[in-house]
């Protein structure tokens, strides 16, 4: 299929690495762009556990390679690709949990005890949802310290915006329900709205579904990860 990928630039290689090897053709069109916040200190305290919700976290300066105070805490990772970036960053006691926030609350509360500490929450500026409400909602101390933000694209890129005019795109893929959003933007101030809606688009959960709209073909992926939204793709025609 003609693919076009909506993530970061630095996620953008790996992914299209694994669907060429699906036989796949790749049009980048990344929807954020990743600005970290260096001049943003971790905060000190005795944290029993750190909570992450996007591999940028463990990319910023303060947090990887993983100082030594921090380096031994339990990390609940929201999925495999954040774990993996906690795992080369040096954290000893990575755990890929969740899916999502409200998986990923789960997780904590089930490993760990209001009583034994603080969860340090490294984020960008926004978040798909309230991991800290949840949490302190059930006992926590939560330190939520933002390293980094996320722009939207103000367009999308000139080799997308040919394809989708040539009717040489079969699908899209979306990660959140902010790309989800600012894809439906970016097609209808580029006056492709009525292209986008004759392609798939494949979503990584339901609220990315939801963030579309009405009138978008959307496919779901039967977790919220990203092997089995390549799996999805596998099974489209």
């Amino acid at each position: 299929m003609r693919l076009i990928l909506t993530r970061p630039e630095a996620d953008l290689t790996p992914l299209a690495t694994k669907l060429k090897a699906r036989h796949h053709t790749c049009i980048e069109s990344p929807l954020l762009a990743i600005v970290m916040r260096l001049g943003e200190a971790i905060p000190e305290g005795a944290f029993q556990a750190i909570a992450l919700t996007s591999a940028n976290a463990v990319a910023h300066p303060g947090l990887g390679p993983a100082p030594t105070p921090l380096a031994s805490l339990k990390v609940f990772a929201v999925g495999m690709q954040s774990a993996k970036a906690a795992r080369q960053a040096g954290y000893n006691d990575v755990r890929a949990e969740g899916g999502n926030i409200e998986g990923l609350a789960r997780a904590i509360m089930r490993d760990c005890d209001p009583k034994d500490g603080a969860i340090l929450y490294p984020s960008g500026a926004e978040t798909a949802g309230d991991l800290r409400a949840t949490l302190e909602t059930q006992g926590f101390t939560v330190e939520r310290v933002i390293l980094y933000d996320a722009i939207a694209a103000e367009t999308l890129t000139p080799r997308a915006i040919t394809a989708l005019k040539a009717g040489l795109v079969d699908g899209v893929l979306l990660y959140s329900p902010r790309s989800a959003r600012i894809w439906s933007k970016l097609v209808a101030e580029s006056g492709l709205e009525d292209a986008a809606r004759r392609i798939a688009h494949f979503c990584l959960s339901p609220n990315v579904a939801a963030a579309l709209g009405a009138g978008f073909i959307s496919e779901v992926a039967a977790r919220p990860d990203e092997p089995s939204l390549l799996a999805l793709l596998d099974r489209s025609p």
